[in-house]
C-alpha cells in the first residue's frame, strides 16, 4: 500500500490514533482504534492495517507496550491531509483582540509572543521585523589605533551606530577622510543593500586597499543595523519543561535551551516562513534548522501595510494539538499584521 493509495479505512485508524494519543501520550492498541474508529472491523483487519501503517513508517510500536504511536511521518501525513482544525472560542478571539491593541510596535511584538505562549502554553515567538530599508545619512571614519578605526553611521532618522572596524592595514587620516566623503556624495540617502549593488562594480575598478576598508564598512554597517534590535522574542520557554514528552529526556532539554539562548537557528527558520504562504507546519528534525525530533513549530508570516515584515509562532512537543495550534497561531498572525498596520 503507498503513501498515495493509503485507503479510506487506513486514513481513519491513522487520524483516530493520532488524535487519541495526542489527547492522552498513550500508546494505541487495536482495541481502542475498533471502539473508537467508527469502522465495523474485525480485529484481525484492524491488525493488518496497522502493520501495513508500520511498514509505511507513519507509526511505530514502542518496545514496552502493545499498542503504536505516530511518528513525525505519521504527523506529517496527520497534518496535510487528516486533520480537521477546531476554530477558536470567540472568547479567545476577544482576548487576542484586547492583547494585540497598543500603539507601541514593540509591545504588540511582546504581548503577541506572550499570548501565543499562555494560549497554548509552550514556547511563543515572535520575529522582529527587519529594518531592510534603512538608508544612511553620513559614515564616518575615526582611527583609534594603528589598525583600528570607529566607524559612526548616521541613519536619516537620526539613528546613531558605532561600529569598530579591525583592519588588515593602516590607513592614513586623510585616506579615512577620503573613504567617508566617497561614501557620503555618492550614496547619502541609500539603503545599505542598494549602496552593496552599486558598489560591486565600483570597488573592483578602485585601488585594493581602499576596496578592503570599504567592503568592511559596508559589513559592519549592515551588522549594526541588525544588531540595534533584538532579532527575536520568545515567550514561556519554561512551558516546555511541563511538557512530559521532552521533559523527561534531559538531553533533549537541554538542546532546545541551547536553541533559545543561540537563537540563529530559530532565526533561520522564521526567516524561511517569512517566505511561505499562511500557516507552516515543521515536525521533528524536518525544519533542518532545530536538532529535535521531539518539537514541532508552527509558524506564520505577518504584515506591516499589506508587505511580509516578519514571522511569528510557537514550538512545543510533537505530541501537540495542531487542531488548536494551528488556528492560534493564524489568528495571531493576522491580528498583529492589522494592530502594526493601523497603529
Amino acid at each position: 500500500m503507498s503513501e498515495n493509495a493509503m485507503d479510506k479505512r487506513a486514513q481513519i485508524l491513522l487520524k483516530t490514533l493520532v488524535e487519541h494519543y495526542i489527547s492522552d501520550g498513550q500508546p494505541v492498541g487495536s482495541r481502542t482504534l475498533s471502539k473508537c474508529s467508527g469502522l465495523d472491523l474485525s480485529p484481525a483487519s484492524i491488525r493488518n492495517v496497522m502493520s501495513d501503517l508500520e511498514e509505511m513508517g507513519f507509526i511505530i510500536s514502542p518496545h514496552t507496550s502493545a499498542g503504536r504511536i505516530p511518528t513525525p511521518r505519521g504527523y506529517r501525513m496527520f497534518v496535510d491531509t487528516l486533520l480537521t482544525v477546531q476554530p477558536l472560542h470567540q472568547q479567545e478571539i476577544l482576548r487576542l483582540q484586547n492583547t494585540l491593541t497598543s500603539p507601541d510596535p514593540q509591545e504588540l511584538i511582546n504581548n503577541a509572543a506572550s499570548i501565543l505562549s499562555s494560549l497554548t502554553q509552550f514556547a511563543g515567538l515572535v520575529m522582529i521585523p527587519k529594518r531592510k530599508q534603512v538608508a544612511f545619512r553620513q559614515l564616518e571614519f575615526l582611527p583609534l589605533s594603528e589598525k583600528r578605526i570607529l566607524l559612526i553611521i548616521v541613519t536619516t532618522d537620526g539613528n546613531v551606530q558605532n561600529r569598530i572596524i579591525m583592519t588588515d592595514k593602516a590607513y592614513s587620516p586623510s585616506e579615512l577622510t577620503q573613504a567617508a566623503n566617497f561614501f557620503n556624495q555618492h550614496y547619502a540617502g541609500s539603503t545599505l543593500e542598494d549602496v552593496q549593488r552599486y558598489l560591486h562594480e565600483e570597488l573592483r575598478q578602485m585601488q585594493s586597499d581602499m576596496t578592503r576598508l570599504m567592503s568592511a564598512a559596508l559589513e559592519a554597517s549592515g551588522r549594526a543595523l541588525a544588531d540595534d534590535q533584538d532579532n527575536v522574542v520568545i515567550s514561556g520557554e519554561r512551558n516546555l519543561l511541563q511538557v512530559e514528552d521532552l521533559s523527561t529526556n534531559v538531553t533533549s532539554l537541554r538542546k532546545l535551551f541551547e536553541v533559545f539562548e543561540r537563537r540563529t537557528a530559530l532565526l533561520q527558520l522564521l526567516d524561511t516562513s517569512q517566505r511561505a504562504d499562511g500557516v507552516n507546519i515543521f515536525i521533528g528534525g524536518e525544519s533542518g534548522h532545530l536538532p529535535l525530533d521531539e518539537c514541532s513549530v508552527v509558524t506564520a508570516p505577518y504584515e506591516v501595510d499589506g508587505q511580509v515584515v516578519g514571522t511569528l509562532g510557537v514550538i512545543g512537543p510533537t505530541r501537540m494539538a495542531y487542531e488548536r495550534v494551528i488556528p492560534i497561531v493564524d489568528i495571531t498572525a493576522k491580528l498583529l499584521s492589522n494592530a502594526l498596520s493601523t497603529g
